[in-house]
């Protein structure tokens, strides 16, 4: 029984990991070339071969699990694409966020008033 269990959740956590990998490579790919030299990043070709092959490892350890100690590599890069690439990208394009130049961290600052 606890066996099972164990496949189950190493079934799961490779499930994760594969859409993790997905769902990178996919806001890899999204985000516009010229970003990452302005975020002073690696390029975005660099990003999108290191994403697609974590991805490829990925689906290939559900054929063959000896490949584990690449998907652990690969989870690795997708972790620091989705925590220092990705928020540099945001801030360098806009990240999507409406207001005006005036808005600070708390909300709009209107001078005193």
């Amino acid at each position: 029984m606890l066996i099972a269990g164990f496949s189950w959740f190493m079934l799961l956590l490779n499930l994760a990991m594969l859409v993790f990998a997905a769902v990178a490579l996919a806001q890899a790919v999204l985000a516009r070339g010229d970003a990452y030299r302005a975020a002073d990043k690696q390029s975005k070709k660099f990003w999108t071969v290191l994403l697609g092959i974590t991805l490829l490892v990925n689906v290939l350890t559900w054929v063959l699990p000896s490949l584990l100690f690449l998907q652990i590599a690969g989870l690795v890069a997708t972790i620091v694409f989705t925590v220092d690439v990705r928020p540099a990208l945001r801030r360098v394009t806009g990240g999507g966020r409406r207001g005006s130049s005036s808005d600070g961290p708390y909300g709009p600052y209107n001078g005193g008033r």
